[in-house]
């Protein structure tokens, strides 16, 4: 069990902390947002488990009535396999520290959830204010596209039940329909995505481990690489110019071409919608994908491996 351990914790500390500083450093995630969008999820997955499964051995350790309920099933064999009698006073510090990384996880995801929920309630009754009344007889329903009367272009979706997509009026006089089509298909590759779920979970894990390099980067990157996946998917239907003039004219007034930091996303992608980067190859593509799918499924393997080899 002490070798479990260990090795659980040498890959959570390979996977929070020189993994993710590499990763950040690379040129491909440009290429294949959505690639590595799943590489980072794994990551962190792969960190969430191997806590997870420490913390379960660490407590079927410590306490008996853990290990009972635990190892119920298992025969004896595999029982004595994990040598859980005899808990080192390290392995009672680790499981109480687990214990309450798990906790104040929990807590966090939670103040996440209601803080978007509030949020979310906060902005819908916004635009309830803002919004054209409807005409006598007509349903109260807005529906999934929402027209707002604003002079500075804009658009953006609203995730929740149901969804919406809001776009001002200054958006459909200044962007042409091929570009407004682009700007529309975006926000639909968000919602399709998912990717406000992605970004509440690394605000969450960012907020709560600030000083993890792993869930620093993670939400950092996610907000950069959901919009160029978002950005793609326009791409892919209305060209790359459209979309990059799109964008340009979307966000003119934002100054988007400037060098400030809060706007250096925006001339990113710009540059990259009129100079598309080279796109990784198919085989190496899945070669990835594999490999990420793969990495998770270490600290299983390593939980369980006492066990398999303690089987007849």
């Amino acid at each position: 069990m002490t070798y479990c351990l260990l090795l659980l914790s040498a890959v959570a500390v390979t996977a929070a902390v020189p993994v993710p500083r590499l990763l950040t450093r690379a040129k491909w995630p440009e290429r294949e947002p959505v690639v590595a969008l799943w590489v980072w999820q794994c990551l962190v997955a792969t960190v969430l488990l191997c806590c997870l499964t420490a913390l379960a051995l660490g407590a079927a350790a410590v306490f008996g009535t853990v290990r009972a309920q635990l190892f119920a099933p298992a025969p004896p064999a595999v029982t004595a396999a994990y040598d859980l009698s005899h808990a080192s006073p390290w392995t009672t510090v680790l499981t109480v520290l687990l214990a309450c990384g798990a906790a104040w996880t929990a807590a966090m995801l939670a103040r996440e959830l209601v803080e978007a929920r509030r949020r979310r309630a906060d902005a819908r009754a916004h635009l309830r204010d803002r919004a054209p009344d409807l005409p006598a007889g007509l349903p109260e329903g807005r529906g999934p596209l929402l027209v707002l009367e604003e002079e500075y272009p804009d658009a953006w979706w609203m995730p929740g039940s149901p969804p919406q997509l809001i776009v001002t009026t200054g958006a459909l006089q200044r962007l042409t329909d091929h570009q407004l089509d682009a700007v529309l298909t975006h926000e639909r590759g968000h919602a399709r995505a998912r990717h406000d779920w992605l970004l509440h979970l690394s605000a969450a894990l960012a907020a709560g481990f600030p000083r993890v390099p792993l869930f620093a980067h993670f939400c950092e990157q996610t907000h950069r690489l959901v919009e160029l996946s978002a950005d793609d998917t326009a791409s892919r239907r209305c060209g790359h110019l459209t979309t990059a003039l799109a964008l340009i004219e979307l966000n003119q007034h934002r100054g988007v071409l400037s060098c400030s930091s809060s706007h250096r996303l925006l001339g990113e992608r710009v540059d990259r919608l009129l100079e598309p980067p080279p796109r990784l190859g198919r085989r190496h593509r899945a070669l990835t994908t594999a490999a990420a799918s793969v990495v998770p499924l270490v600290p299983l393997l390593i939980t369980f491996a006492p066990g398999l080899t303690a089987l007849p």
